[in-house]
């Protein structure tokens, strides 16, 4: 009888569902999708090694970022910083130390000119980055201390700025100063939140002095030979570094040492958060629609006092109208939230897509579990916001519903 009821005022039982729908279908989604965000994040971090230790110039806050990542201007890291990490008596488990700098400037070869993000490093930055050239070869370590005019390009860049010439051999110029195309990278992608293949790399000397006008480093990336000797080695880089800029103790340090596991904890841990605040948002929809069930219920009531006094005239009883009611209710909510959990996945699936046709490392999270508790609360929508209408129903007098007009 409850179902019949429901068919016979189909598009009335479509828009009472329809605040559940979107309500489940949105908790679905916000969840998946927040899902789907963080890991692609913690794959950005983890694609770079989760061996790596990173040495950023300016002492950082607990839980914050340090302040040359804010874009303060920090000149306490330095080359030499980098030379005495690379040596084996201070850091024993160092496999191999990356110092780096970098800028966004013009590139012109030709009549082209575009603008490229570029980073200054040593021949150690294929070893700590896990990259490889595809054509050429990478600066040499004379190049990097001398002041070399040899130039790396991304993949993405070569094509940008030579659309499908060999650029092997080619000289490009870059504020005035000559360079000379030596290689290309293979192409890599997203990592680390930079677009690998949209890098340029010079020698590291060259673009200090001869690009940016400085003589300090941005970073020093260190490759360490295993995961169990990260935590050991953190504490050899920051004994040595304090030893080197003469300060007595911690809370004086004019450097941040990190690594990719404690970034991704903290990444973690804040993409936690924004998700569970998003869903409780979204899941405030739900309230929205289990009033909304209620509202029209309370109104399918008032149109059919008549046929609840007839139904108590021939015997039904309290229970059995209440009965009624409820269960038309939550049939309204559990369709509805079906509905919802459906529509929902639908979109999450269709979003993974997108992000991995775009490239990105993302990756589709649906769990059994969230689409559990999805049903169980359309469920429980229903059965809360349905028992006001339904005790209503039941407490009509039935001659005075059989009197209604």
């Amino acid at each position: 009888m409850s179902l019949q009821n429901l068919k016979a005022n189909k598009l009335r039982s479509f828009l009472t569902m329809l605040g559940i729908v979107v309500g489940i279908g949105s908790v679905i989604v916000i969840v998946s999708v927040g899902a789907g965000a963080q890991s692609l994040i913690v794959n950005q971090v983890t694609s770079v090694g989760s061996n790596l230790v990173g040495v950023l110039p300016g002492k950082s806050e607990k839980n914050s970022p340090p302040a040359s990542i804010m874009g303060i201007k920090i000149t306490t890291l330095t080359f030499s910083d980098a030379q005495a990490l690379a040596q084996k008596n201070n850091v024993p488990h160092a496999v191999a130390v990356s110092p780096m700098v970098r800028g966004y400037e013009q590139i012109s070869w030709k009549n082209h000119n575009n603008y490229f993000n570029f980073s200054g490093v040593t021949d150690k930055y294929i070893i700590v980055q896990n990259v490889a050239v595809a054509k050429g070869r990478f600066i040499s370590e004379n190049e990097a201390l001398n002041m070399g005019k040899s130039l790396v390009l991304g993949s993405q860049v070569a094509e940008d700025l030579f659309q499908g010439q060999d650029p092997i051999g080619e000289t490009v110029k870059i504020k005035g100063v000559s360079f000379q195309v030596v290689g290309v990278m293979e192409k890599k992608g997203s990592a680390g939140f930079e677009n690998q293949d949209a890098q340029v790399f010079l020698p590291l000397a060259t673009a200090q002095k001869m690009i940016l006008g400085i003589n300090y480093i941005t970073v020093a990336r260190i490759k360490i030979d295993d995961t169990k000797n990260i935590q050991p080695s953190i504490n050899d880089i920051e004994a040595l570094m304090r030893a080197r800029h003469r300060i007595p103790g911690p809370d004086q340090d004019d450097f941040t040492v990190e690594n990719s596991s404690q970034a991704i904890a903290a990444l973690t841990t804040i993409t936690d958060a924004i998700r569970y605040f998003l869903a409780s948002i979204a899941a405030m929809s739900l309230v929205v629609g289990g009033i909304g069930i209620m509202n029209i219920m309370l109104v399918v009531v008032n149109e059919r006092i008549k046929e609840i006094g007839l139904r108590q005239a021939l015997g039904a009883t309290k229970r059995d109208i209440l009965n009624q009611f409820v269960l038309e209710t939550t049939v309204v909510s559990l369709v509805g939230g079906i509905i919802g959990i459906a529509g929902g996945v639908s979109i999450s699936v269709l979003v993974a897509l997108i992000a991995k046709k775009l490239g990105y490392n993302w990756d589709l999270v649906i769990s059994w579990q969230s689409l559990a508790v999805s049903t169980s609360i359309s469920f429980l929508i229903g059965l809360i916001f349905g028992i006001y209408p339904a005790k209503k129903a039941s407490r009509l007098s039935p001659m005075e519903a059989l009197r209604y007009e």
